[in-house]
């Protein structure tokens, strides 16, 4: 893989900052979805509302059909699980579910911006995308990314500064 050019440095930073803060967010999306899922599927039946009859933030129980079991959730034969929501008002569960779906796009579009002006193989991409879909691997992968981008952009720039100073030494 060719490396990034030096003229490119500006919006390598740009991007690592953007997909930092996606990162972030994305994980700490994941991580509600997480508990969202364990309230909403596990014995206890929660979803979490706003407003409505329960009063500012309450907890609803969730009904599930008949046909629902915590293994059902893993088996593509018996998708058919239907859960009925006992709240009203807003529903915070569905939307955390609804909001780190989208997001998850934008953090996408992060991952691959760092991955392109980088030049970083194909292999790569897909772990960094993997860091919205696995809990709490988007905080390691930010850490670690930023750690190694800044490291490289660093390193190259000492090494074209220290190439261009005897060059321009030598013509006085």
């Amino acid at each position: 893989m060719p490396a990034p050019r030096l003229a490119s440095f500006p919006a390598i930073r740009n991007a690592l900052r953007f997909y930092q803060i996606c990162s972030v967010i994305t994980g700490v999306g994941l991580l509600l979805l997480l508990a969202e899922m364990i309230l909403k599927y596990t014995p206890i039946h929660l979803e979490l509302f706003a407003g409505g009859s329960g009063g500012a933030l309450w907890f609803a129980g969730v009904i599930p059909g008949a046909d629902c079991q915590w293994w059902s959730l893993f088996l593509p034969q018996t998708n058919s699980c239907e859960m009925l929501s006992l709240g009203d008002g807003f529903n915070i569960s569905l939307a955390i579910l609804v909001v780190h779906g989208w997001f998850y796009v934008v953090y996408l579009f992060a991952c691959f911006r760092v991955w392109s002006l980088m030049r970083w193989k194909f292999l790569r991409f897909i772990v960094l995308a993997l860091g919205g879909v696995v809990p709490a691997l988007s905080f390691f992968m930010e850490a670690r990314v930023g750690r190694e981008v800044r490291t490289y952009l660093a390193e190259r720039e000492a090494a074209e500064a220290a190439a261009s100073i005897p060059a321009t030494e030598g013509t006085r």
